[in-house]
């Protein structure tokens, strides 16, 4: 397991490889921060971590760049069928959690699935901005929880919406 820091026009960032995908992007000091690990290795130039780098200098810059980054998010089958979803909303747009968790509801043939089961999932994302839960609002659009503060996801929406 690698990991490097980055500084970020939002704050810094802590990146954590297992050496060919991206398996974590968390701001320093959030909610769901990476928990410490033994036998992590401090490595900067990892060409994954270079990859993110300029990934995230073209995102912080106004630009929609596709991700071509590999991704390894390690979660549960619910929680990783919710950050795939994550990914499929557009740069740019939103969506709720209770449309998330109606689109999950269909797929499971059921009337109605919980928008809290979605919401905790969403929360539990390990990779930051590159599976994009800031895109995720409550009702109404209401701008409500992201685990790098609420301030974080304004900008964030506001770096994708160019304003």
């Amino acid at each position: 397991m690698f990991e490097s820091r980055l500084h970020s026009p939002l704050g810094e960032v802590r990146l954590r490889s297992d050496g060919e995908s991206l398996i974590g992007l968390w701001f320093v000091g959030q909610v769901n921060d990476a928990k410490e690990i033994s036998n992590l290795e401090i490595k900067k130039d990892l060409p994954i971590f270079r990859q993110v780098e300029s990934w995230l200098e073209s995102y912080f810059s106004g630009k929609q760049t596709s991700i071509t980054i590999p991704l390894q998010p390690k979660g549960t089958s619910f929680q990783q069928r919710v950050w795939q979803i994550l990914q499929e909303i557009p740069y740019g747009e939103t969506m709720t959690y209770g449309e998330i968790a109606q689109r999950i509801a269909k797929e499971k043939g059921v009337e109605t699935f919980s928008a809290q089961a979605v919401g905790q999932a969403v929360g539990k994302n390990p990779i930051s901005i590159l599976i994009p839960c800031h895109r995720v609002l409550g009702k109404n659009g209401a701008l409500t929880g992201y685990a790098g503060g609420v301030h974080r996801k304004e900008e964030l929406l506001r770096i994708e919406r160019g304003k």
